[in-house]
């Protein structure tokens, strides 16, 4: 049957399995010269479930090797060849589990479940906004029956401007989360909290998140602190290897007790990683930085992490008056 370019492009990519190394040449060389090979009238493609077989009177290709002559051949194993040398250096076998990641790579010995909300506030709202969210969570915390407690509250100070962030802790995990959840629902003073706040806010979202193992659990500090949230949106499927290298790495940054907490999504937007640490101010951050890429070990967490990162952020934070870190 008679063929034109785009019917060689169409084909090929279906053909890219090979029963040897060899055969490689054969398809790049095909593809380099395809305008030449298919302006020829007398080009020829035949397929089938298992080969191609190309012919054109200027040249010919048999298993890579270029040949003058007055055809040219190519013949490719299909995807079909599982048995296929080529084929095995792209397919990868996964062992099967019987545990999901985040059990692998969150702490065994507590249930914590973490929130982390994203408040915008309109710029002229924003003094408002801490001053009423000063006045009543403290409050709410004092109720013992509540099983949440207040780990952090922010300002971004660099980063989204005119932005809140607050962290909980729900000890006892999703049954906690429900639990306080019904018993806000019944709290007037909350709702009206609430309805007031909405008044001040463009938008808002928020996390469910887990710990890292091998992470600090937040802990109240004394201020004055600033605080960076680094946040990493992973490729999907890297987690394990992102927590396999920071289980390493995490004793580099805990000199100068700068790793607050580490966490990663669990509901919300997925394959999220945050992590937590303070300073005493900018100049002790760029110095603490610093000082980590001169330990061995650290440069090869940054060569083997950099590459599942999609998207990375950082926002620089100072801590409301009620926060427990300060």
């Amino acid at each position: 049957m008679r063929s034109h370019s785009s019917s060689i492009y169409h084909r090929l990519p279906h053909l890219f399995a090979f029963d040897a190394a060899l055969y490689l040449g054969g398809i790049i060389y095909a593809l380099q010269h395809a305008p030449e090979l298919t302006a020829s009238p007398a080009v020829e493609v035949v397929l089938s479930s298992s080969w191609c077989f190309i012919s054109t009177p200027k040249i010919s290709i048999w298993r890579g090797s270029v040949f003058s002559s007055a055809s040219i051949t190519a013949f490719f194993y299909s995807k079909d060849n599982e048995g296929s040398w080529f084929r095995s250096l792209f397919v990868h076998k996964v062992d099967p589990r019987k545990d999901a990641h985040s059990t692998l790579l969150s702490k065994k010995e507590t249930s914590n479940l973490y929130k982390i909300q994203f408040h915008n506030v309109k710029p002229e709202c924003l003094d408002a906004y801490n001053s009423l969210t000063e006045a009543v969570l403290p409050k709410l915390h004092l109720d013992e029956d509540y099983p949440c407690s207040l780990v952090g509250n922010w300002n971004t100070w660099y980063g989204e401007q005119d932005q809140a962030v607050h962290l909980w802790r729900f000890s006892g995990g999703y049954p906690a989360l429900m639990d306080c959840m019904n018993k806000l629902k019944n709290n007037k003073e909350y709702l009206e909290f609430r309805k007031e706040r909405s008044q001040m806010l463009l938008s808002r979202r928020n996390q469910m998140l887990l710990e890292f193992s091998f992470w600090n659990e937040p802990q109240p500090r004394a201020g004055p602190n600033i605080y960076e949230l680094r946040t990493y949106k992973l490729k999907p499927g890297t987690m394990i290897e992102w927590g396999n290298n920071w289980a390493r790495a995490i004793k580099y940054r805990q000199e100068n007790q700068e790793a607050v907490g580490g966490f990663f999504s669990q509901i919300g937007e997925l394959y999220v990683v945050h992590h937590l640490w303070a300073y005493k101010d900018l100049q002790s951050r760029e110095e603490t930085r610093n000082a980590a890429w001169r330990k061995r070990g650290w440069d090869e967490n940054v060569y083997y992490t950099v590459p599942l990162v999609r998207h990375m952020e950082s926002r620089i934070m100072i801590p409301l008056k009620i926060s427990p870190l300060q």
